[in-house]
Parts: C-alpha cells; structure tokens; sequence
C-alpha cells in the first residue's frame, strides 16, 4: 500500500524538527541528572513510546458487493487500510445489510455484540438503548474525543439529532449534503412525439401515462408499452405526490392521514383497471421488473429512489444503448388534491453508529470515530490512493485515473464511510463531483441531476413528510405493540383497494383501513403522537430543520 502522508505536512514536519533541535543546542540550562536505572524519564519514555493500540470489534454491512479478488468486507485492502493509518485494532464484524436487526438480535443475546455498530434504521438502534445496552457517549466524547467534539460544537444538529429522550447522547452522526433521493423522470421524446405537455396535475400525469401506454409512443406498431411505473419504490414515490403518508402537520398538530390515501388509491386503481400500468406488478418485489421494462425503452413515467451518479453510470447508459434516441428529464411533483410538493431529500444530518454498553475500551472506539470522521480519512476511502485511484483533474478536485480501477478498488467500500461528512469539503465532496463529465451519458445525467437541484428543492412548496423517515420518533414498546400489527392489514387494504375493480371504490377502501384503525386502537397512537408533537417536537429535527441546512448549504454555493 502507498505511503499516503501529505507531502506539505511532512515539509512542515521537518522545519519543526530542525528548529527544535537548534533550540536544543542553544539552550544553557544543565542536563537533569539520569534517574537510577537507566537514562530516560518516565516521561520521556510516555513520548517516545507511541501509545499501543487496542482491540476493538466493528460492524459493517455486507452487501455481498466485495469483489471476489478483493477479499470479503471483513478482510480487504480497506479494512487493512483502516487498520494500519487507523488508532486501533479492528476486527470487523459481517452485517447483512437487509437482515441487521436479526443479526444484532442475535449477538446481543449471546453477549458477542460488537463494540461500535454502524446502523442506519432508527427501529433497530431505539430498542436497543431503550434496553440499555448502548454506551451514553457525552463522557466518552468529553473524556477522549478531539475531532468529533470539535463537530459537534460548530455543527449543533449533530447533537440535536444524536441526543435521545433522557437528554443524553446516544449516537454519532454525520452530515450530508441535501438533494433529492426520489424524482419523477418522462420520456421527454415521447411527448414531443405524441405532442404532450409536461403533466402540471395529478389528472394530467394520468392522461400523459395513457397516452403513453395506448397510442404507441415508441413507433414498433405494437401495444407493448407502459404509461409509468408503481412498483415498489415507485408506488412509494407516486403516494407522495399525492401527500399520502401516514402522518401530517394539520392546524398546529400532527394527525393520521387518510384522504390522501383515498385520493392516491382511486388514482392507482383507475391505472390498473385501465391497463395504463404493468398489471403484475405487486410481483415486482424489489422494482427490477420496472428498472427492466424502463431501461429496454417500454416505460414512459418512472418515478424512483435515485442515485444521480449511479442511475447515469448504469440505467441512463442502459437505456442509451438500447434506445440511442431516448431522452429522460426529471420533472416537478404533479399538483395533486393535496398539494404540490417537493420529494424526499437525502438526511442532511443522518445518526450512523452506536456504542454497545459492554465495550472494554471506549477511548479506543472513540478515537477510531474521530480517525473516521478526519476529511482526509473520508477523502481516501471516498477515491482511494492518490496517484494509485486518482489524480487532481482539470476541476482541481479528485478524478479518477482508470474507472475500471475505481470500481474494482474502490466504488464498493462504501460502508466504510459511514462517518465522513463530505460535504464539509464544499468544493470536491459534493454529489456533482462524481459524474465523469467527458463521458457524453454521464454528463447528460449530470444536467439531469442539476435540474434536479432546480425544480426539487425549491423553499417555496412544502416537504412531504414530518420529517426523514430516520428522524421520526420512536414508539414505545407500548404503542408500538398497537401499531405494528395493524400496519401491514392496512396496507393490504389499499392494495385490495387498488385491484378490486368498480365495485370496490377507493372511498370503501378508505372506510375498511380506518375501522382496522379503529378496532386495533389507533386512537392511543395519534393521542401518542399529538402529545409527542406538543412536547417534544421542539427537540426533534423536522422538515424546517432539513430546509435550513439545505439553505445553508446553497448559500455556500
């Protein structure tokens, strides 16, 4: 592995160096005498001596995405890397990204738990700390942080946001930039070619969509096309156009949301019995289907969860090879009977690790966090090896010097950067940065994503949700004893509402999830959540707490 010290602060080393030892040699006061038994002093020694490292265990997610010539998550040249630049010993914990709460079920009750814990999900770590097997931090930070307390005194939402109901902080927390993670993407060929608008209304994204799927946008003579997606992620992006989430801010409190799922329910059925939409596509399980149909030219609206930089190497460059002439733009959220709104943003500020209660050797852990959360840690786990992963570009920022390379080496460590703020560099860590702009698709997907940037985070319509779903509350055991059962019922209620054709109206649908609601005692959960939003909300990072950073953020522009 390359030597990755900076040449500037070596120099800088070096001229230290010399002036101490000059000052050394100018110096008149006598030599202390040698204490007995040998010729350094204990404190000599303490500075001479560098401190040994300690044995910490660490969890990351394992997306099963490690090259096979690069080793596992476990054992690769990033976690060597971690190892040998790093302050301790760590020996890495395998989490399956989509099963970590089994996982953490499991080592917690056998008392094998990792020391520091990287998770996202709230509903993983709350009952954890509920329980009392997470470490509170203010003394660990207090005690043997440099770094992260610097953060947390110039970044205060760190705090907010890592700081639970007892007052005391629980979790370590990162910034990120704000972009939106969900859009609306057209075919904008296809209207040209169809001589459509940009649907302005949820009625006219109706209309657009079977205009898309009846009258042959694509030219092969065929009824072989899709007027827009609703599986999975997609379904989820189409409820919120329409506002329908499960809770909102009505006349100063918060309330349980039902008309807009009305409104969304009788707009999907009228998809469905229409044939507007793929009819199979609750067996879309994880989107693939759509992402398919969507890439090979057949799907004209695909709302999604996007990556920018991700969809422009892979489903922007797929489609362009399988249709040459197909032209995606990003569009505003249609107004709907809600409103118009913008969509969900990436977590500016986004709570990532915890410390198990049993830890040995807390200072250990923390100074492996503030090792984490150092710029030039996040710099090289982020574009790995100067002159080895990349070069300064014409830009003055990181470029890579072979993309092969970078996704052999280094595009997967993601997981190890749970702790870098890249936004803090403002001129090379943001999202932009990561397009490869003489490639003629990427840089077509980089003014996607800028358009992006112009229509989606406009100040002036509201955020959809509360706030990030990471950041709403957690229930206590109690309520969430009434609400987790009836969840899924209700969701299978609006799904039937969806397929059960003419005779089964959304309104009936509605009526049907609100007796569930009713029977199962939902009541207590608003009264849970009123109360919440009475006393507690001033403490809890919410949409206008997104809003302000996302404000700053631009500012600095």
């Amino acid at each position: 592995m390359k030597n990755t010290v900076n040449p500037w602060f070596a120099r800088i080393a070096s001229l230290l160096l010399v002036s101490v030892l000059l000052l050394a040699g100018c110096s008149q006061t006598p030599a202390p005498a040698e204490p007995e038994g040998g010729t350094e002093t204990d404190e000599e020694t303490s500075v001479n001596t560098p401190e040994a490292k300690k044995d910490i265990s660490v969890t990351v997610y394992d997306r099963g995405s490690v090259p096979a010539a690069e080793g596992t998550i476990e054992d690769n040249r990033w976690s060597k890397w971690l190892n040998e630049q790093g302050p301790a010993n760590v020996k890495f914990v395998a989490v399956p990204r989509f099963e970590s709460q089994q996982k953490l079920n499991v080592l917690f009750a056998s008392s094998s738990a990792p020391d520091l814990i990287f998770e996202y999900a709230p509903h993983i770590k709350n009952p954890l700390i509920d329980q009392g097997l997470l470490m509170p931090l203010d003394d660990v930070i207090e005690e043997y942080s440099t770094t992260y307390k610097q953060m947390l005194e110039q970044y205060p939402a760190l705090k907010k946001v890592g700081t639970k109901a007892d007052g005391k902080i629980y979790e370590f927390a990162r910034l990120a930039e704000v972009y939106p993670i969900h859009a609306l993407l057209i075919r904008e060929d296809w209207l040209k070619k169809l001589d459509l608008q940009v649907p302005q209304t949820t009625e006219d994204l109706y209309e657009v969509a079977k205009a898309f799927a009846e009258n042959d946008p694509d030219g092969n003579g065929e009824k072989d096309t899709y007027g827009i997606a609703i599986s999975l992620q997609s379904g989820q992006v189409v409820d919120q156009i329409f506002q329908a989430t499960r809770w909102v801010v009505k006349d100063g409190t918060v309330t349980r949301n039902w008309d807009n799922f009305t409104a969304v329910t009788d707009f999907k059925k009228r998809l469905f019995d229409e044939g507007i939409i793929d009819k199979d596509f609750l067996n879309d399980k994880n989107g693939a289907k759509a992402k398919q149909d969507f890439v090979n030219g057949k799907v004209g609206i695909y709302p999604l969860q996007i990556n920018w930089v991700s969809f422009a190497q892979n489903e922007l460059t797929t489609l362009k090879k399988n249709v040459p002439d197909a032209v995606v733009t990003p569009i505003p959220y249609p107004k709907s009977p809600a409103g118009q709104f913008n969509p969900a943003f990436s977590n500016p500020v986004q709570a990532t690790a915890v410390v198990n209660a049993s830890t040995k050797n807390p200072d250990a852990v923390m100074k492996y966090i503030d090792f984490l959360v150092k710029p030039e840690t996040a710099n090289t786990l982020k574009n790995g090896i100067e002159g080895e992963h990349w070069k300064v570009g014409a830009s003055g920022c990181p470029e890579p010097v072979s993309m092969d390379k970078r996704k052999a080496e280094v595009s997967w460590n993601g997981d190890f950067q749970m702790m870098s703020s890249t936004i803090l560099d403002t001129k090379c860590g943001k999202l932009e940065t990561g397009f490869n702009l003489s490639d003629p698709v990427q840089k077509e997907g980089f003014d996607m994503y800028k358009k992006a940037m112009q229509i989606y985070t406009d100040p002036s319509k509201p955020y959809v949700e509360i706030t990030h779903p990471e950041h709403m509350p957690q229930l206590p055991e109690d309520i969430e004893a009434i609400s987790g059962p009836m969840v899924k019922p209700i969701d299978d209620m609006f799904i039937k509402g969806i397929l059960g054709g003419k005779g089964y109206t959304a309104e009936q649908t509605t009526k049907d999830a609100k007796d569930i609601w009713d029977k199962g005692n939902g009541k207590m959960i608003e009264d849970w959540f009123k109360q919440w939003y009475e006393q507690d909300s001033g403490n809890a990072f919410l949409a206008k707490d997104i809003y302000e950073v996302m404000e700053q953020q631009q500012s600095q522009k």
